[in-house]
């Protein structure tokens, strides 16, 4: 078999995220469907069949890795706190965090912890946790690919989901509270015989 990563179009660093947008884009472009009664039919088959074989390739040797280097769930130090991060429980979720020791604090607490900054919108304190288990743990993905996102939406980059992630609260005013900051101020200014807004 050709080497999976050509097939797809991806460089063998590439992320999870990167090789299933590669993957669904050539089978899109490749999809039996779009050759009916066509003679080009059996080629988009047989591409289609290549595409498949080397994006179940890739994910089953990642997969295979994930697992002897203990970076899959199973091998979680913490598996209880990821449940609670998954059902939005953050107040739980860094309550048991808090409750670990400091010599247990691990690259796996620190990711967790930045996961429960960055669903609150915190990203400055995600940022620092993330980089702080990519530090303990270089070779770990999951961390890595946590940290990137962290600093895109820090440095006001394109928000992307991931099963932690929730849409963070980007904050600063809208026009409504605008609005309701000079009313307030207008009525204030009223009281002392001023006028800020002459209409109200």
């Amino acid at each position: 078999m050709n080497n999976p990563y050509e097939v797809l179009g991806v460089s063998q660093n590439a992320t999870e995220e990167e090789i299933k947008a590669a993957y669904k884009n050539l089978a899109k472009k490749y999809h039996p469907d779009n050759y009916a009664d066509n003679p080009l039919s059996d080629l988009a088959q047989e591409k289609m069949e290549e595409i498949n074989a080397a994006y179940d390739r890739i994910i089953q040797e990642r997969r295979a890795k994930d697992k002897n280097t203990g970076q899959n769930y199973g091998h979680s130090s913490f598996p209880d706190i990821r449940n609670l991060i998954a059902q939005n429980n953050l107040d739980q979720a860094q309550s048991s965090l808090d409750a670990v020791p400091v010599n247990q604090r691990n690259a796996e607490w620190y990711f967790l912890c930045g996961t429960v900054q960055y669903k609150r919108g915190w990203f400055e304190n995600a940022f620092s946790d993330f980089t702080t288990a990519c530090n303990m743990e270089p070779s770990n993905r999951e961390y890595r690919e946590a940290l990137n996102r962290a600093s895109r939406s820090r440095s006001g980059g394109f928000y992307q989901n991931n099963p932690y992630a929730s849409s963070p609260n980007l904050g600063g005013c809208s026009a409504c509270d605008m609005c309701s900051g000079l009313i307030c101020a207008d009525t204030c200014c009223e009281c002392m015989g001023g006028d800020i807004v002459p209409c109200c």
